[in-house]
């Protein structure tokens, strides 16, 4: 790419769009070869300007609230999952319109919002494997004391009907050796009830396209 500093706008924000849809096509590859959804985490990277290469490989983005739930309904189409460690009670309705799945971080979430949630709707509740990977607590979603998900002291005995998922999230910018880790923990946890489930989503903080990453593991 030939950026001419002369004539650029700065402050600016570049993508060069031969790296981006490398890193797509890695990621494309891998979701084909194991079967699994890759959603693109509008928490990370919302420049909807690629949005036109990102959906060639990904089927949908995941959104932390009401308004990358519109970014992602309005430019990008596709799969919309939204989570939130607390929905406000005004959004609520409008997130459950433009969403095809919800994940809620507590049973008592759930039941303050079962009563609107949609029959396009599927549902799911975060969980806390309680395996920390990271050395830096601002990034660990299992740490001490965290509010994000449920730990399994605080599990109920009989999943509700209505959840049709679990979700965690656990990492950041990491390889698959931590990812087996948590999975290894979660498993333990939690195995009681995947007979019970539709799906599994494993959260973000994959570093997939770092070059050390185990594509092949």
């Amino acid at each position: 790419m030939d950026l001419n500093s002369k004539t650029t706008h700065s402050p600016s924000f570049v993508c060069e769009e031969v790296k981006l849809e490398k890193n797509l096509q890695l990621i494309d590859a891998i979701q084909k070869k194991a079967n699994i959804t890759i959603l693109l985490a509008l928490k990370g990277f919302a420049m909807y300007a690629t949005f036109d290469i990102c959906k060639k490989y990904l089927k949908g983005c995941s959104a932390s609230g009401l308004n990358e739930a519109l970014l992602a309904n309005e430019k990008f189409g596709g799969e919309i999952h939204t989570y939130s460690p607390a929905f406000k009670p005004n959004e609520f309705e409008e997130i459950s319109h433009i969403s095809n799945y919800i994940v809620f971080n507590s049973f008592n979430q759930l039941n303050l919002y079962k009563d609107k949630i949609k029959p396009h709707n599927s549902i799911g509740i975060r969980i806390n494997p309680e395996c920390s990977t990271m050395n830096v607590d601002l990034y660990n979603p299992c740490g001490t004391n965290s509010r994000l998900g449920i730990i399994k002291s605080e599990f109920i005995d009989e999943l509700p009907n209505i959840i049709d998922g679990f979700h965690f999230h656990a990492l950041c910018e990491q390889n698959v050796d931590a990812l087996q880790l948590v999975l290894d923990k979660f498993e333990r946890n939690f195995n009681q009830y995947f007979k019970d489930l539709k799906w599994i989503n494993f959260g973000g903080g994959h570093h997939i396209t770092r070059k050390d990453y185990d594509v092949k593991g």
